[in-house]
């Protein structure tokens, strides 16, 4: 299991960082990434990191956010900086297979574990 927490309200062009913890062998093996979800829209994809280290971002957050993991407290982090308004998203983060480590393949299901979200609110 996988759980996030760092959510809350913030004024646009702040920041924000997600933190996500879980176990020992989900950050051993899995690659572990954050996507969001708005109310009535699709799921989107935004960053991920392989358990080497290796880092994905959505080409549309290159710049203002960045994903970074703590092996030993197991904790994997979503710093968001520069945040446009937006209402009550949530962010999730997700463990999936190591060969499947795209930022894409975080907007699809099939996750092999995913926490129950933080709701971020940016107002402007």
């Amino acid at each position: 299991q996988l759980r996030e927490s760092g959510g809350g309200s913030v004024q646009a062009g702040g920041s924000l960082r997600l933190n996500c913890t879980g176990s020992a062998d989900i950050f051993a093996i899995y690659c572990l990434g954050w996507f969001r979800q708005a109310p009535g829209q699709e799921r989107e994809g935004l960053a991920t990191m392989d358990s080497g280290g290796f880092a994905n971002v959505a080409d549309f957050l290159k710049g203002l956010f960045t994903i970074s993991r703590d092996n030993d407290k197991n904790t994997l982090y979503l710093q968001m900086n520069t945040l446009k308004p937006e209402a009550a998203v949530l962010y999730f983060c997700a463990a999936r297979a190591p060969y499947d480590c795209s930022v894409w393949s975080y907007s699809l299901g099939g996750n092999y574990s995913w926490g129950q979200g933080t709701q971020v609110t940016v107002s402007s």
